[in-house]
């Protein structure tokens, strides 16, 4: 006879020992990540930031080229405000009045500047700190959502996500531009539009003069900020006002007072565009050159940098001579012309932008394993999100559709011109809070236990 605890049975036990340990181990790792609440991860979040843009040293940027890495066009910009010259000079010299860019992130750059100099170490960190604060923001915001769309377990799952995973801090810590800034003014407005909308009553909730009025504030600063996102907002407005049906007119007074209030702060904006530029230019002035650089001569899908004035010599100079306005206005009518010339290009160019936007642009990198790695996770994430969104959409969750609409119109105009990584991030997360609600439902179906399913609520 075979003893027992022979020789024999020995693996077994080790094995089974072990996963037994395992599961206690990842158990008390669930535990403990119920205990922290979305503030408490806010600041783990931040904490994560700096360390990582300090120890990195993110905020040291290489002098070539006059340091035009330090925010491209938004810190050349914010260097003329901060020296005095207005808002302008948005490449190289001085160049004049500029609508190349919204001003919300320049003239923050720009106050910046003025304190901690212009250029310097000191304004790179500062900078890079505010993005920081906006990205970790995000967390209470994407739990907040994530409760009131999903459950209580999705929204603590997806923030601890964003809390921690690099992917979602990339652009908060390497990056002057405003990804992070408008990623947090977003997800603020999409969070009020669900509060007034109700879903996942709270006591309190509706559409008063109060959220009206914020809700117009935040979309005036959106626009000012990134006007790519501004196709959603007429569909958010009319989600909100059908929250009463019939008697949606009864809020019309308010929404009109929001669509006033966000006037009052886009319209300084165009009128100031109207005197310096001499030109009708409620956001920006350069769709016509990123049209050109997008659909021009050998355009492949991505979009075409040696032509841009801020690398091309050539177009430099034309730049100057011609004026802003007129340089634009003229781009945009030679790419015109090659889109009505060769209409199935234009769309192939745009299907090719389509999956780019989706997928990941090619890096040109010398590092294959990186960019194998960098598109899988792109576009797994992609993956896991859109499948999480055909879910929600499928069982009819409240706020399914708004979600589908932001999926369906804010990707629009880089269809159009260009497609990025960057440009997707406003709605990065949302795709963590799909991705994650994806996940919590196979885990109800198929019975496993990898986020706690004793915890999980189903949200059928």
């Amino acid at each position: 006879m075979t003893a027992p605890h022979s020789s024999a049975s020995k693996p077994i036990l080790l094995k089974t020992e072990r996963r037994a340990g395992f599961g206690a181990l990842w158990g008390d790792i669930l535990q403990r990540a119920r205990v922290w609440g979305p503030w408490q991860l806010f600041w783990l979040a931040l904490a994560v930031r700096i360390a990582a843009m300090t120890l990195l040293r993110y905020y040291h940027v290489r002098p070539q080229n006059d340091h035009f890495e330090f925010g491209w066009e938004m810190g050349r910009v914010a260097r003329a405000v901060a020296s005095g010259r207005g808002y302008a000079d948005p490449f190289h010299g001085t160049t004049g009045p500029t609508a190349w860019v919204t001003p919300l992130y320049p003239l923050l750059m720009a106050a910046v500047f003025k304190v901690f100099g212009i250029y310097t170490a000191a304004s790179a960190w500062v900078v890079l700190a505010i993005n920081c604060v906006l990205n970790a923001l995000l967390v209470p915001l994407i739990w907040a959502t994530g409760e009131r769309v999903f459950a209580q377990p999705v929204a603590r799952w997806s923030a601890w996500i964003w809390a921690l995973y690099p992917a979602a801090m990339q652009f908060a810590v390497k990056w002057f531009w405003e990804m992070s800034l408008t990623a947090a003014l977003f997800q603020a407005a999409l969070l009020l539009a669900l509060i007034m909308r109700g879903v996942g009553s709270r006591p309190g909730d509706g559409p008063t003069w109060k959220r009206w009025l914020l809700f117009g504030l935040l979309w005036g600063a959106l626009a000012l900020s990134n006007p790519g996102v501004l196709p959603f907002l007429p569909a958010c407005g009319v989600w909100i006002l059908a929250t009463k049906g019939r008697e949606w007119w009864r809020d019309f007074p308010k929404a009109f007072a929001a669509g006033l209030v966000f006037l009052a702060l886009v319209a300084p904006w165009a009128y100031r565009n109207w005197v310096t530029l001499h030109a009708e230019l409620p956001m920006r002035s350069n769709f016509g050159a990123e049209l050109y650089m997008a659909n021009g001569p050998g355009a492949t899908g991505i979009i075409m940098e040696d032509e841009h004035p801020n690398v091309d010599l050539k177009q430099y100079h034309l730049y100057v001579e011609m004026g802003e306005v007129a340089y634009a206005r003229w781009r945009g009518q030679l790419a015109g012309a090659m889109i009505r010339k060769d209409v199935p290009r234009f769309l192939r160019l745009c299907l090719t932008r389509v999956y780019f936007f989706w997928s990941g642009v090619p890096n040109a990198s010398d590092k294959p394993f990186n960019n194998l790695g960098r598109g899988i996770n792109f576009a797994g994430a992609s993956c896991a999100g859109l499948l999480g969104l055909a879910l929600l959409l499928k069982r009819r969750r409240p706020a399914a559709g708004l979600l589908a609409t932001a999926f369906l119109l804010i990707p629009l105009a880089y269809y159009i011109v260009s497609a990025a990584a960057r440009f997707r991030h406003p709605l990065e997360p949302l795709i963590d809070l799909l991705a994650v609600y994806l996940f919590q439902q196979a885990e109800l179906r198929w019975g496993l236990s990898v986020f706690g399913r004793k915890q999980l609520t189903e949200t059928a």
